[in-house]
């Protein structure tokens, strides 16, 4: 019987707006404007793309949340609500340098983000991932030439 997974991307949008934050660096997140229930200033938007600063000084009452991400933000002289379901994060990365994660947009990867199975499942494994490890017998803190199949 095959166990159906909740979707990492909430868990590593998390960790890298963690990590991000201990590293004393900016967090901004890309989004795809186009995704329905995206509600961001529509005036920023530019070929259906966003990108939004959420340092705790920018996004006021940030919520990343296992569906969507929440926050207030001052757009000009007005605060508005942000509120990006998940699966319309393209990236999360530092103003700084760059460094963050991107995260696959095709329509296959979006139903799959969103449908819990993971970011990872579809990832080909390495033909070396098949062979037995091969571990050699140590005695008294040298190496023989013995190889036992693990």
């Amino acid at each position: 019987m095959e166990t159906t997974l909740t979707s990492s991307k909430p868990y590593l949008i998390r960790a890298i707006y963690e990590w991000l934050a201990d590293n004393n660096l900016t967090p901004y997140i890309a989004v795809d404007a186009s995704i329905p229930d995206v509600c961001v200033p529509k005036k920023f938007v530019n070929d259906n793309r966003i990108v939004l600063n959420i340092s705790p000084i920018a996004a006021h009452n940030l919520r990343i949340g296992n569906d969507a991400i929440e926050f207030q933000a001052r757009f000009g002289a007005s605060t508005q609500h942000i509120f990006i379901p998940t699966v319309a994060v393209i990236a999360i990365y530092s103003r700084e340098n760059n460094r963050g994660m991107v995260f696959p947009q095709d329509e296959a990867a979006a139903k799959t983000t969103a449908n819990g199975s993971g970011l990872m499942e579809n990832l080909p494994i390495s033909p070396t991932h098949k062979k037995k490890p091969i571990l050699k017998v140590v005695k008294g803190g040298k190496s023989s030439d013995d190889k036992v199949p693990a």
